[in-house]
């Protein structure tokens, strides 16, 4: 499964790109960041972020895309910008028909060191280490969305078997209640 993780941000928003499955090797496939100027207008600057992802989601073909989820911020300004680079990030895979999910911090933390709660440094060293790169991934931004990807190979993988098992449950009993329904028009009871 190739996964592409976005740190959603207006000035830097982190894109990586993992490639693997749950208990097996990782291997990186990209990583970058698409940067934006603080002086343009908000309008220009998401525009920037949707042409960036687009043409790296073109280019390297992931499977599903995982964003943070945005949390509330204090600073109002800034998780709104966050919120709408995560939206533009939304948009692009959904227009191309490619699964999303939403992963907090605390998940993508949790999923790469073990801890929901570890600190940027630790983060970057367990991506390092399971990416087995020569150097750390920068900036942090880089870094966060290198996780998110690592996060939904390991944890997507399973909550969506798990999703096309309660499709497959609900399927089998939508299926008996139109049988039942089928037999009970024909005079028959199946109760």
């Amino acid at each position: 499964m190739r996964v592409m993780g976005v740190d959603p941000g207006l000035t830097r928003c982190g894109v990586g790109v993992v490639e693997g499955a749950p208990g097996r090797r990782l291997s990186l496939v990209h990583v970058s960041v698409v940067r934006t100027a603080p002086g343009d207008e908000v309008a220009l600057r998401l525009l920037g972020i949707e042409t960036g992802i687009e043409a790296l989601v073109d280019e390297l073909r992931p499977d599903a895309v995982a964003v943070e989820r945005v949390f509330a911020q204090h600073n109002v300004r800034t998780v709104m910008g966050t919120a709408q680079a995560a939206g533009v990030a939304m948009l692009v895979a959904a227009r191309r028909g490619l699964p999303v999910a939403l992963h907090t911090p605390s998940e993508a933390k949790a999923a790469v060191t073990g801890n929901g709660r570890a600190d940027k440094a630790q983060v970057t060293r367990m991506v390092t280490r399971l990416l087995a790169l020569d150097a750390p991934p920068t900036p942090a931004d880089a870094a966060d969305a290198l996780a998110l990807a690592i996060c939904h190979v390991w944890r997507g993988g399973a909550r969506d078997r798990l999703a096309r098992a309660q499709k497959t449950r609900i399927e089998q009993a939508a299926e008996a209640e139109r049988a039942r329904l089928a037999a009970r028009s024909r005079g028959g009871t199946s109760e």
